[in-house]
């Protein structure tokens, strides 16, 4: 896969950018989402640079279901959401043309459509906790490994 001339994914899987991480290994690198649906949101991105789901090799395809695994599991124990929603966008939904998946901890009154919702005041909120939450979901991720 061609790397476009500049890949923000790239960037925030490779650390070149400041990002929370919460765990890592050597294909991806899962941080917390800059604008948090909730405490706990997570984005899992591939090191090396792929655009779409279809392009993704074996290694690298098996290490982000690894991680979403653990990831959940940390936020179940950390957060005890009423479930967890795991998404991809692609195409021209993919606004990092960057592959990586979402896991978002949810709640019974939050429908899927307030997923897509920015109440932005709220946003403020939760971007100001984010290492804090990281802090927290790396040792929740450490307990569940």
């Amino acid at each position: 896969m061609p790397q476009e001339k500049y890949c923000l994914g790239c960037e925030l899987a490779n650390k070149k950018l400041p990002v929370y991480v919460v765990y890592e290994d050597e294909y991806v690198t899962c941080i917390l989402d800059h604008a948090p649906f909730n405490d706990g949101h997570t984005l899992i991105l591939p090191k090396k640079h792929f655009k779409e789901v279809e392009e993704l090799n074996v290694d690298t395809a098996n290490a982000i279901m690894k991680a979403s695994i653990l990831v959940s599991k940390a936020i179940k124990l950390l957060y005890k959401p009423d479930g967890i929603t795991i998404c991809q966008n692609g195409g021209i939904f993919n606004e990092l043309t960057h592959y990586h998946m979402h896991i978002v901890p949810r709640y019974e009154n939050q429908s899927f459509a307030d997923f897509y919702l920015e109440d932005e005041t709220e946003n403020d909120n939760k971007v100001k906790n984010l290492r804090d939450v990281m802090l927290k979901l790396q040792e929740a991720i450490y307990a569940v490994k």
